[in-house]
């Protein structure tokens, strides 16, 4: 598969910390990539890299094979690069109604309110006061309702019921299908990510671990490693 997304020898300090030790990433495109690690493995680094939060102390960030890593976060979004945070990334003080608007830029809000009916009931509720999994739904609304070419999501089940969870990935699958999308998936509890995802990698300690096929980890039990 041709690649879309990649870090190249990439090292990320926080002050005289390395998190990311010459990272090398591909994420091909028109695919979803599981990529998994338990807390503090330098999963959610990567997302913060790739969407311009953070600037690599050495190598490259390159996308459709460009160098962007001078790039800002701003150029990226503009670009067709979009992250979805981890906690939820909504505007806690503003109605349902007006993130969604935000969101939208001009564009019909109905896709989101289709794929999360719950949220129609919410339009006049402060996002803040939405349950965990409603306002993890609203931040996923963004990505339906802009269009993007590349999507990354960190900890998108992060403390949601397994029914929640399930109705996310869905919507994540629609939005993946048909190969004109990118998506990024960090997860620490992977049995979810592994069955949507294309391509898996395991970091640990900011050295990837694992580079290969979700079934590999399935198959062979390693999940429970990442939980």
């Amino acid at each position: 598969m041709p690649v879309s997304l990649a870090l190249r020898g990439v090292r990320v300090r926080y002050g005289p910390v390395e998190a990311l030790h010459g990272v090398d990433l591909a994420f091909p495109a028109g695919a979803v990539t599981a990529l998994l690690g338990r807390n503090g493995a330098g999963r959610s680094t990567v997302l913060r890299t790739l969407a311009g939060l953070l600037s690599p102390a050495a190598g490259r960030v390159e996308w459709d094979g460009r160098d962007v890593t001078g790039w800002t976060a701003s150029e990226r979004a503009r670009d067709g690069m979009a992250l979805i945070p981890d906690g939820h990334g909504v505007f806690a003080g503003l109605p349902v109604r007006d993130n969604l608007l935000v969101f939208a830029g001009g564009n019909p809000v109905d896709p989101a309110l289709d794929a999360f009916p719950v949220l129609r009931k919410r339009l006049g509720q402060q996002a803040g006061t939405l349950s965990g999994g409603e306002q993890q739904m609203l931040a996923v609304s963004r990505a339906l309702l802009r269009p993007s070419r590349v999507l990354l999501l960190d900890e998108l089940s992060q403390g949601l019921a397994p029914r929640v969870v399930a109705q996310l990935y869905d919507v994540v699958g629609q939005l993946a299908a048909g190969g004109q999308r990118t998506v990024v998936l960090v997860e620490q509890y992977a049995g979810e990510a592994l069955r949507r995802a294309d391509v898996a990698y395991v970091l640990r300690r900011g050295r990837v671990a694992f580079a290969g096929e979700p079934g590999e980890l399935l198959s062979d039990g390693h999940v429970a490693l990442f939980d």
